[in-house]
């Protein structure tokens, strides 16, 4: 893709004024950093963060039995939340791979709004309409929103400021009002920490985020790009499609089970997964943490007393645990446990790592 095909959020020249270096991500010509990733990554943690992630999807399911559709197709049980809530799914391949991890927020039960990787978008809502039931419609809104992550723990304070609901529990949200304008806040996030996520309209996303730069920095906080954005759901383990879920890797294999109904009729890949789980995992995902000098990246493999074990989907150099951290995809034949100790092949040379399960670092999220 050339540059000049790339997609730009509603706020790219406010990026650009700040100062941000750029970079192409899922299409996307996306802010990678202001300050540095370090110095952003660390006020995520000590104070509060600043993201524009408007190049998510946004997807909205409307009609009678929506709700049912939805959960019908789906992994996670849309019955364990009520409206106002929001859910983390996935939606699988026939054979269990994963096409996409995602958001699903409960409106009513004629209506599920959907937020999808950027990439993934189309993908999600082409399956949908495939076997949507009559009056229900499928609706691509990927350029109707903008979407604005407020991370760490000073969020509560730097939305409050600008008069925005705050008082929600964790995957819960409201519809709200800024300078007149609709605005969905969500106790959401892809850090690990106490956080809110914004979605107004795109017409309306210039003001607001101005507005949200000025409450930051009177926080002490900082406008973050996708560097940090990426240390920090690492140190918690948290899975990038692409890396730790793909069409290949089943939610089983990425550890997240947990957002899988199981008790449910059906959704799709559920054949697929029952059998995986009742057959046993043939690589399972595991951290590592470096523990000599070296820099860990996807695609690096993985030895265990001179066998080759898995590879790396996801490294990077955690700037909370001033260490190498990575995620890995490792063979459960190998019977490697959270403590051993494994060898990672860093540019002809072998990089010790100590095998932990994530997070990295204790999550803040409540």
């Amino acid at each position: 893709m050339t540059e000049t095909s790339l997609l730009r959020g509603p706020i790219h020249a406010v990026h650009a004024e700040l100062g941000a270096a750029f970079a192409p991500f899922s299409g996307w010509e996306m802010p990678v950093s202001y300050a540095g990733t370090l110095a952003e990554h660390r006020a995520v943690r000590t104070t509060v963060g600043l993201f524009d992630v408007s190049h998510l999807g946004k997807a909205t399911v409307r009609g009678p039995g929506a709700a049912a559709f939805v959960n019908s197709a789906l992994t996670n049980d849309l019955a364990r939340i009520r409206p106002g809530k929001a859910q983390y799914t996935l939606c699988c391949t026939p054979d269990g791979g994963v096409l996409d991890d995602l958001i699903a927020y409960y409106v009513s039960d004629e209506e599920i709004f959907l937020v999808p990787n950027a990439a993934n978008t189309a993908t999600v809502v082409t399956e949908l309409r495939k076997v949507a039931p009559e009056g229900v419609v499928v609706a691509d809104e990927h350029r109707d929103h903008a979407v604005f992550a407020v991370q760490g723990p000073r969020s509560t304070e730097t939305l409050t400021a600008l008069g925005l609901p705050t008082d929600l529990e964790y995957m819960a949200y409201t519809d709200a009002e800024w300078q007149g304008n609709p605005v969905r806040v969500c106790r959401t996030g892809y850090t690990g920490e106490h956080g809110y996520e914004l979605l107004p309209r795109w017409g309306d996303a210039e003001p607001l985020f101005r507005a949200l730069v000025e409450s930051v920095q009177a926080a002490d906080g900082r406008v973050a790009g996708l560097g940090a954005r990426d240390t920090l759901r690492t140190e918690m383990g948290y899975p990038l499609h692409g890396h730790e879920l793909s069409v290949d890797i089943s939610p089983l294999q990425a550890r997240c089970g947990w957002a899988v109904g199981w008790k449910k009729p059906n959704f799709w890949g559920k054949t697929a997964l029952e059998q995986e789980k009742s057959t046993g995992l043939r690589r399972i995902l595991l951290g590592l943490k470096a523990l000599d000098r070296g820099v860990l990246r996807a695609g690096q493999a993985v030895f265990h007393a001179g066998a080759h074990i898995g590879e790396i989907t996801s490294g990077t150099f955690s700037p909370t645990l001033e260490v190498g951290i990575a995620l890995a995809l490792l063979d459960t034949a190998a019977g490697i446990e959270p403590g051993a100790d494994v060898e990672v092949e860093v540019r002809g040379r072998r990089l010790r790592c100590e095998v932990l399960r994530p997070p990295f670092v204790r999550p803040s999220t409540k």
